[in-house]
């Protein structure tokens, strides 16, 4: 009897649980397809701190160019990702 039991719960995680849990994710992925207002401006902010983030590290670049032109020797120049 305790083996049937095991069986029936088996079949019902593999075949009723499992499904309507991935559907259930399914469904609310469709709905969510677009990003909502708030994720847009939080994109929006983020691209503009890099932008000023890159200017700062430029900035930083050219007066160490000026105060101390060999180091670059010292840290070579990494490859973009």
């Amino acid at each position: 009897m305790g083996e049937f039991i095991w069986i029936i719960a088996i079949v019902a995680i593999i075949f009723v649980a499992f499904p309507s849990v991935v559907l259930r994710y399914m469904t609310e992925l469709r709905k969510t397809k677009s990003i909502s207002a708030d994720d847009e401006r939080l994109v929006d902010d983020l691209w503009r701190t890099a932008q000023r983030l890159e200017r700062r590290v430029e900035a930083l670049e050219t007066i160490l160019d000026k105060e101390a032109p060999d180091w670059r020797d010292d840290y070579p120049e990494r490859p973009h990702a």
